[in-house]
């Protein structure tokens, strides 16, 4: 048994407005199916994407605090050329530079329009055939331990571990990375962004559960009440949901 990652999860206070940006940063599609809005490579609402991760926004009242978050995205450029165009054509759709303390680097960081930040990376060749998200980047303390219960708790191979990061990437071989990238701080505040995973056809969403508790995961209460999903964080306090098969 094994989970799949299948969407990044952004809460978000103009669910409709900043769906529309991502739509646009990535070329994708935006439904709002319900009371969230769905960003995905598709024309219409395929779910799962069969070759990467979609983006759900989820209304909340309250705007991102000024903390980094602990995830964010890495965009990927093809040349020199094209890093420079879509770093233009972002701050066109109201991305706005970021500094998080990353100094003389080849890639840009910027923030999406609720502060959201990303990174619109320099062309590399790992990077090459991953579609416009090059990657789904955590800062945590403990990349090996990190990538000891991902990979334990998902489908997705475990390609790097070292102890400053760890790399996973479905086993096809398709799609963006999930990379662990070592930080000093631990995790103080709750996640902005995490990521839904979701049972394969035939396998119990709850057996999974129980399973994602024995290798670390904790039971979370952020007040969702009766819901299909289950909500947890992972041995560092990063949340992610459950979902449930429709």
């Amino acid at each position: 048994m094994a989970l799949r990652p299948v969407q990044v999860n952004i809460k978000a206070v103009d669910c409709s407005g900043l769906g529309r940006f991502w739509g646009e940063a990535l070329g994708w599609g935006v439904l709002s199916p319900g009371v969230t809005t769905y960003v995905g490579p598709g024309g219409g609402l395929v779910w799962p994407e069969p070759l990467g991760l979609g983006i759900d926004l989820i209304p909340v009242p309250h705007p991102k605090p000024p903390t980094k978050n602990r995830l964010h995205l890495d965009l990927a450029t093809t040349s020199t050329t094209h890093q420079a165009e879509l770093i233009a054509r972002l701050r066109s759709l109201g991305a706005t530079p970021a500094d998080v303390g990353q100094g003389d680097v080849p890639w840009t960081v910027l923030a999406d329009p609720e502060g959201n930040e990303f990174c619109v990376l320099e062309p590399r060749e790992t990077y090459r055939d991953t579609g416009p998200i090059a990657a789904v980047v955590v800062d945590c303390v403990d990349p090996r331990a990190m990538a000891r219960f991902w990979g334990g708790a998902m489908d997705w191979a475990v390609l790097e571990v070292s102890d400053d990061q760890a790399s996973l990437r479905s086993a096809e071989g398709v799609g963006p990375y999930l990379e662990f990238l070592r930080t000093p701080d631990p995790k103080t505040v709750p996640d902005r962004i995490h990521l839904d995973l979701l049972p394969y056809p035939g396998d119990d969403k709850a057996a999974e559960v129980e399973r994602l508790r024995g290798l670390g995961a904790t039971d979370l209460d952020v007040g969702q009440g009766d819901v299909s999903w289950t909500c947890l964080t992972d041995p560092e306090g990063h949340e992610f949901c459950v979902l449930a098969l429709h």
